[in-house]
This record gives structure tokens, sequence and C-alpha cells, in this order.
């Protein structure tokens, strides 16, 4: 009887063994995938298909990057007339640095829209002294967050020393503030900001420009006192 009972048992535990290696064969629907969020977002979950596929380029990921391309060319004609305006040591320094760093995102711009066989806007500055190309610069891009209007970059351009500098800071931290809108918007639609390069370059302009609104704010408190 004792040994009945041994080998009847003996089908049972291989039944729960082999039960127990299925079950862990088989991925569990429970745990969560995280895809990153825009930047100050938390992550967000996402299903095992979803995050199985490469992500594609949207439409909103070109129409962003063409945007910022018009976006970033503004800056740099602001950063010219900046040239022959200021006195500033510190002004220069700031104007460098936007400089650099925005004509090397525009390249970057360029050349992730041409990869993609999207058209990749050239960068025509416009000058100071030039009223006319400035307006023809300007065409069709007034509705971007944070632009300056012609009127503005009028304004700008004829101003000089102190003047100019107050002037340059306002207009450049709502510039910066208007890019912010555009990643902000570009992170809201849905299915964009997937590709990694646009995902990347986007947090990377959401940091920069933050930390650039703070440096200029300062500076603008210096030059109020």
């Amino acid at each position: 009887m004792r040994t009945s009972r041994i080998v009847a048992v003996v089908p049972l535990v291989s039944v729960l063994v082999a039960g127990g290696c299925r079950t862990t064969t088989t991925p569990s629907p429970s745990v969560p995938i995280l895809q990153p969020g825009a930047p100050g977002e938390p992550a967000r979950p996402v299903t095992a298909s979803a995050a199985t596929v490469t992500p594609r380029f949207t439409q909103a990921d070109v129409t962003f990057m063409q945007g910022m391309i018009h976006h970033h060319a503004q800056a740099l004609d602001m950063t010219d007339l900046l040239k022959t305006r200021t006195t500033s040591d510190d002004m220069r320094k700031l104007a460098q640095r936007i400089e650099l760093s925005q004509a090397d995102e525009i390249k970057m711009m360029q050349k992730w829209l041409e990869a993609r066989g999207q058209e990749a806007p050239a960068v025509a500055t416009a000058m100071a002294g030039m009223p006319s190309e400035h307006a023809h610069h300007m065409a069709g891009m007034q509705m971007m967050p944070g632009m300056l209007t012609p009127e503005q970059m009028d304004t700008l351009a004829a101003a000089k020393g102190v003047a100019f500098d107050r002037l340059f800071l306002e207009f450049m931290i709502q510039h910066h503030q208007g890019a912010l809108t555009m990643v902000k918007d570009l992170f809201a639609t849905p299915g964009a900001a997937q590709d990694s390069d646009v995902f990347a370059f986007a947090s990377d302009v959401d940091a920069d420009q933050r930390a650039e609104i703070g440096r200029m704010t300062t500076m603008l408190k210096e030059l109020q006192k």
C-alpha cells in the first residue's frame, strides 16, 4: 500500500512541474512596457506589439523639423544684428553660443529631412539694412510660436547699445519660449516624436532653450537695475 501511494503521486508531481514550466515560458500580460515621455512628463505604457514595431517618422515630425529650421534661421538673423549694435562682451558671448548651436542644429535637421526624401528648407539669412529681405524671409512664418514680426525685427535693427541689448534679450526670450511651445505641440501629437532622432533633438531643444531663457532673464534683470 505504501508503494502504490508513492507511484500514484509521481504523475501528479510531473503534471505540476510541467504546468509550472509552461507558465514560466509565457510572458505575463500584466507586466507593463514603458515608453519615454516628453521632457518633464512621465513614461507611458504601450502594448508589446507596439513596442516591437520600429517607429516611423510622421508628417508632424517633418513639419516640426521644417518649421524649426525657419525658427532657428530667425535667431541667426537676430545674432547677426547684434554684431554691429552692442558694446557688451557678455552679449557677444551669448549670441555666439546661440549662433553656433542653432547653425549646427539647422544642418542636422536638413540632413534628417533629406535622408527621408522630404523638403529641407534652405536658410537665406536676412541681413541688417535690407528690410525687403527681412519681409520676404518672414513671409508665411508668422504663425509659428515666438517668431518676431517684421515690425519687431525693424525695431531691433534700429536700436543700439544698451537699448538694443534690452530688446534683444526680450525678443530672444520670446523666441525661445516659442520653440518650447513647438516642442510641446509635437509631443502632444499622437504618434509623433517616435523617431529616435526627432525625440532626442526635441528633448535637447527643450532643455537647452530653457537654460538659455534662465541666463537671458538674469541678464535682462541686470540691465534693468
